[in-house]
């Protein structure tokens, strides 16, 4: 498994640029959900509103990551009605707990790799699994993203990876 080492920051919130980051990070989480969702199933499936979180969470800091998981379900269901605003706490503790699993673990190993990521994926959406459930869903439903969103997830840890390998290098 191919391991690199590449520049990680952890911006601040009096930082300007930690808001300019998170501003394209959230620009690519409006940009990507509305190209998967001309697709049957395609939220559900592709689950595109997390990607840009762990990228930048992961590559940027906590910081970042915790401004791209909030803002953008909020701005995707303001103005575009997806998520439904019945699923807006499951998908916000999702990507709430991304954005700490994936700045913490980039903090702590300083080096990305498919494994930290893929250990990240599966960190959050099982704690987000599990909260969705505490929450009141069912377990079926609960485990919606492990039954019908295995494509997003593999791409998160795979694009994700090579985003922040090839396109982030800096």
């Amino acid at each position: 498994m191919q391991t690199s080492t590449i520049k990680l920051y952890s911006l601040e919130y009096g930082n300007s640029k930690t808001y300019l980051v998170a501003s394209l990070f959230i620009l690519g989480n409006i940009l990507l959900p509305q190209i998967c969702h001309l697709f049957p199933m395609g939220g559900v499936r592709w689950l595109p509103i997390y990607f840009f979180t762990l990228i930048g969470a992961y590559k940027y800091g906590w910081r970042v990551g915790l401004l791209t998981a909030i803002m953008s379900p909020l701005v995707n269901s303001a103005f575009f009605g997806m998520p439904a605003v019945a699923a807006l706490p499951a998908i916000m503790l999702k990507s709430t707990l991304l954005a700490g699993i994936a700045g913490y673990v980039a903090a702590r190993f300083n080096k990305v790799s498919m494994l930290l990521l893929a250990a990240v994926v599966l960190a959050y959406q099982l704690a987000g699994t599990l909260g969705e459930w505490l929450m009141g869903a069912t377990t079926y439903n609960a485990f919606q993203d492990f039954r019908i969103g295995i494509p997003g997830i593999l791409t998160q840890i795979l694009g994700g990876w090579a985003v922040i390998n090839f396109l982030l290098k800096k």
